[in-house]
């Protein structure tokens, strides 16, 4: 299962310009920018903004969402837990089914500490590449384990796999009930066996940063779980903010709750 997670992840594309990868999909990318501004995400925002997903927070404040990929467990998404508990910052925790059928202590642990739970399907499977009731399989068997595993469970946030996207995966999943959440700061952390020390993460963390910043890490990397808390600490001595998706999302979705009163 590992090294399944391992090569499907090697297809996520998050440092160029977004190309077309195929007719029917495109794989998440974008082109990094400098000076603490935004990356430049191309024709993907308007395709985003028309199905109300996300990468960012587009109000220019400085907040930050942490977000956690989890494929599998290597140990360390306890002291990640440990530093964001300590920290008092919350975070979204993307599942796999291999994750939640492997440790469900872990998953209950993260509902009780107040963090979210998004669906990053249950088999990892390229959503562009699945028809609509493959898709709505996919996503509602990981939403019915977790609520197996805890019944406060609610699910609410998807993140495709590999970060294969198109219009119409977008709108299914909006059908369902599901938010996509993509990311605007990211770095190749995912390789078990490989890591450059915790100085690594924090740098590229700290050299990406910007306001509105979704974070996407991945819970395998030692580097990640020791890079963590002095990632915390410089961020806020910068002045950001640690928000919840749920806050960006009330934060969108007001506006309109409001005009429609």
């Amino acid at each position: 299962m590992r090294k399944l997670y391992l090569l499907l992840m090697m297809g996520i594309l998050f440092t160029v310009m977004p190309l077309e990868m195929a007719a029917e999909g495109y794989g998440w990318g974008y082109k990094k920018a400098t000076d603490n501004q935004p990356p430049d995400v191309g024709k993907y925002k308007a395709i985003l903004d028309k199905y109300n997903s996300f990468y960012i927070d587009p109000s220019g404040e400085k907040n930050v969402y942490l977000t956690f990929d989890n494929g599998y467990e290597a140990g360390f998404t306890e002291q990640i837990l440990d530093v964001l508990k300590e920290k008092k910052v919350p975070a979204t925790f993307f599942l796999t089914g291999h994750y939640v059928d492997d440790k469900p202590d872990l998953v209950k642990r993260m509902l009780r500490e107040g963090h979210i739970i998004g669906n990053h399907s249950d088999t990892h499977r390229d959503f562009t590449k699945l028809s609509k009731e493959e898709l709505k399989e996919d996503i509602e068997i990981l939403t019915n384990k977790l609520k197996k595993v805890s019944e406060n469970a609610v699910v609410q946030y998807v993140r495709p796999p590999k970060g294969t996207f198109n219009e119409q995966s977008l709108q299914w999943a909006n059908e369902l009930g599901y938010t996509h959440v993509f990311w605007s700061l990211a770095f190749v952390d995912w390789n078990e066996g490989q890591e450059k020390g915790w100085e690594y993460a924090y740098n590229q963390v700290i050299d990406q940063i910007h306001p509105g910043a979704i974070i996407l890490m991945h819970t395998v990397s030692k580097d990640n779980a020791d890079a963590l808390a002095p990632i915390i600490d410089e961020l806020k001595k910068k002045g950001y903010k640690f928000k919840s998706l749920d806050d960006l999302m009330m934060k969108e979705l007001l506006p309109e709750a409001v005009i429609g009163l």
